[in-house]
């Protein structure tokens, strides 16, 4: 009787163990999450699980996970814009700091555009913020499905407090898995 006591400690203890490993893995380095909608549409689909590193340094065109501030949920958009910086877009070209970038991520969306269609609407950082450079402690991201993404350009700067994580991984469906564009 007195060995199949230890045995069940043994196993109790060792799953204990498991457990506290698990949750501080899940709260301070990475955790699990779900894609919801069609904003990040084609490079990341709705009911895609990801996994969002919390130690990762945030970057241009990384796509992240945050609290959304205008509704109870999170979002996963790409971060566009980095403290101090303008954000300029003109004629479907993005331009920051002056500077104009690429964003290859956006392809297959534009070359489904009749001719002179925009996939993103003009704007400046001032005309959709009021503020001429995102302040520091903040964000400017944007969808990549630009025609239907809720994102910066409607509820303006996100703050750094608020990044859950940095995408770093598709796990699901398994025909995608790997590392997102």
């Amino acid at each position: 009787m007195n060995s199949i006591m230890e045995e069940i400690l043994s196993w109790v203890k060792a799953l204990a163990i498991a457990l506290i490993i698990v949750l501080v893995v899940r709260q301070f380095l990475v955790t699990p999450s779900i894609v919801q909608g069609k904003s990040m549409e084609p490079n990341l689909h709705d009911g895609d699980r990801i996994i969002l590193s919390k130690i990762s340094k945030v970057n241009r065109f990384d796509e992240i996970a945050f609290r959304a501030p205008d509704a109870d949920e999170n979002y996963v958009k790409r971060v566009i814009g980095m403290p101090g910086d303008t954000i300029e877009m003109k004629d479907d070209t993005l331009y920051i700091n002056g500077k104009a970038y690429e964003e290859p991520y956006l392809d297959s969306f534009k070359n489904q555009l009749e001719d002179g269609e925009l996939l993103t609407n003009n704007f400046t950082l001032e005309e959709i913020t009021g503020e001429s450079v995102v302040p520091s402690g903040y964000y400017f991201v944007l969808g990549d499905n630009r025609f239907i993404s809720k994102d910066s350009r409607v509820f303006g700067f996100i703050s750094e407090e608020s990044i859950i994580g940095d995408v770093k991984m598709r796990i699901w469906p398994l025909q995608n898995f790997g590392i997102p564009k």
